[in-house]
């Protein structure tokens, strides 16, 4: 009986023998958009079924025991973390990114399947995060593992990670070309027609799956009916300048909250203090529950009260500056929400809190004008929808995915000069203010942030180890003339010596110039040293510290050929400019080809 070893190892002789490597990415560029497809359709379903429990239960249904939900939830996910996947949970989109940095885009096993339950329970349970980033993740990681079983090289294995991605996002808003785009923007994608072809595949597989399974439902059940007016423009330009604000805000809370949760050592004191002040936050403001869709359709369809809930101020609800007030506080409150809920052990994403959230700030904007008694009125149902556009594109950095996926996802094309209008403005003031992103902060901090520059990513993705070199003869400093070119020089094909004690700290180096006039000297065998002759490097190489920007930096300013590399504060190998050059000329080609 054939070992399922076997029947891989057959099919990649097969493949290399019938099916080119084109249409070999092809073909599993439709197989990951299904799967892609199927992920997010699963985690979808669990997630409403949990939520739908709760719904149909006449105890739970009351505000006065919100705030139990989501501390369960969160007990839940401490449980399965502590005893199943022994290892916490990180953000889905920069842990994708740093596998395509620095391990050659090799996703753990693991992250294909927690995700699907620790994301589930958290959202289901009212956790104020949304669904997408896992279900990238669980759909990025199986599309890893499935390159690595088929023995598929880097470059094509980050090309299939960026089709699982784009196939989840296709899958869940049902847009297909927001999905590409948002694959290209930041994933840092190269836009050729080879990776084109297979990203479209993949979106195009998974939003056919959707509907296979989910018929044609749409998150949000929404058609634009107001047009764009040129009259509107000034409004839609401060609109831009709110929520590239609000974006600034966004992020600085969740770095802030972030840190401050970072104080506690316990993963049960974080647990408990999260899940009472998000339960305390549903109290008083029931759509920070979940995802939030519920919010933003009840909120384009001019449902306002429909859309805070039951609140401790229902009375109040007849005057407009009171629903106004409320509604900002949901912009405030779900980014404070969201960041509580990932740092109190959490597991979701953050794309769907930020619709939410730029949903609430759209729509308070639009009331205060249509509300200021300046004669004034915009349609707050568009203004709502390029709210959550405004908030992507400075949230994310990402200007064209906001625009692409709230045309697409609304049937909104008409308002295509207003989506670009704020998105830019948003995107400008966001980019001006933070240099980086929710995802990027921590992989900009570690030197393993891909961009757009490809010089950049070359260095980001080459490994330090792939370029030292530790075939030299160690000299000691006490070591005579005599010594140094019996036991160095003679054995040796470099012209170079490093310098150590006895317990292998550097010291300094030996060039073979230094000693070329002396070497034959016989009279100076044994009454010179090592010492005598040694000189400084002119930089040294940390291999935990420098970065390989770093390191070709040093190469420039010192104009050396080889420069020493110190590990753990012994000396650990040299790196040669001639071998660094080539091996950034290999990768240069790999990122072009």
């Amino acid at each position: 009986m054939p070992t399922k070893s076997s029947f891989f190892r057959n099919l990649i002789i097969w493949r290399y023998k019938y099916v080119s490597e084109k249409n070999f990415v092809f073909v599993l560029s439709l197989i990951i958009g299904l799967l892609a497809g199927l992920i997010s359709v699963f985690i979808k379903n669990i997630t409403f079924a949990i939520e739908a429990v709760f719904e149909k239960s006449v105890i739970l249904s009351k505000n006065s025991i919100y705030f139990i939900l989501p501390m369960i939830g969160l007990f839940f996910v401490y449980l399965f973390v502590k005893y199943v996947s022994k290892k916490p949970s990180k953000h889905a989109i920069p842990s994708i990114l740093y596998a395509l940095s620095k391990r050659d885009g090799i996703i753990e096993k693991r992250k294909v399947y927690l995700p699907l339950i620790t994301a589930p329970l958290t959202v289901g349970f009212g956790g104020s995060v949304g669904l997408l980033g896992p279900a990238i993740l669980s759909a990025s990681a199986l599309s890893s593992n499935l390159g690595r079983l088929l023995h598929i090289d880097r470059k094509t294995r980050s090309l299939l990670i960026a089709c699982a991605a784009a196939g989840a996002i296709a899958s869940i808003f049902k847009s297909p070309i927001a999905a590409i785009i948002f694959a290209v923007e930041v994933f840092s994608l190269d836009l050729t027609f080879a990776s084109l072809l297979p990203l479209l595949i993949a979106s195009v597989s998974s939003v056919i799956t959707s509907y296979f399974f989910m018929g044609d439902s749409v998150l949000f059940d929404f058609n634009v009916t107001d047009k764009f007016a040129i009259k509107d423009t000034l409004f839609y330009i401060l609109l831009g300048v709110g929520t590239g604000t609000a974006s600034i805000y966004f992020s600085k809370i969740h770095f802030g909250i972030t840190t401050f949760f970072n104080r506690f050592k316990s993963a049960r004191q974080k647990l408990i203090i999260g899940g009472l002040a998000i339960g305390v936050m549903l109290f008083f403001i029931p759509p920070l529950y979940g995802e939030g869709f519920g919010f933003i359709n009840n909120l384009m369809l001019g449902n306002d009260i429909k859309a805070l809930g039951t609140t401790p101020f229902d009375a109040y609800l007849d005057n407009i500056w009171i629903v106004i007030g409320l509604l900002f506080g949901i912009t405030l409150f779900k980014a404070i929400a969201m960041s509580t809920t990932f740092a109190a052990g959490g597991t979701g994403g953050i794309i769907i809190p930020t619709l939410v959230m730029g949903s609430a700030l759209g729509n308070v904007v639009a009331k205060i004008i249509n509300n200021c008694g300046l004669g004034f009125h915009v349609s707050e149902a568009n203004f709502t929808l390029i709210g959550m556009a405004g908030l992507i594109a400075g949230v994310l950095h990402a200007p064209l995915t906001a625009i692409f996926l709230i045309a697409e996802i609304t049937g909104g094309y008409q308002l295509f000069v207003p989506l670009m209008i704020t998105a830019s403005m948003s995107f400008i003031i966001n980019k001006n203010g933070l240099d980086h992103t929710i995802y990027t902060k921590e992989l900009l901090e570690k030197g393993a942030l891909l961009t757009q520059n490809k010089d950049k990513n070359v260095l980001t993705v080459m490994k330090l180890d792939s370029v030292i070199e530790q075939n030299f003869v160690l000299l000691h400093p006490d070591m005579t003339l005599g010594e140094m070119l019996k036991n160095g020089v003679s054995k040796s094909n470099r012209n170079l010596f490093p310098v150590t004690d006895l317990s292998q700290n550097f010291i300094g180096i030996i060039l073979l110039d230094n000693i070329r006039s002396v070497m034959f000297d016989q009279s100076l065998y044994n009454s010179t040293t090592v010492e005598t002759f040694m000189q400084k490097p002119p930089e040294i190489i940390y291999y935990e510290h420098d970065s390989m920007e770093e390191v070709m930096k040093k190469f420039q300013r010192t104009k050396a050929w080889n420069l020493p590399v110190i590990k753990d504060q012994k000396y650990y190998g040299f790196v040669s400019k001639s071998k660094l050059l080539t091996a950034y000329r290999h990768e240069l080609i790999n990122f072009t080809s």
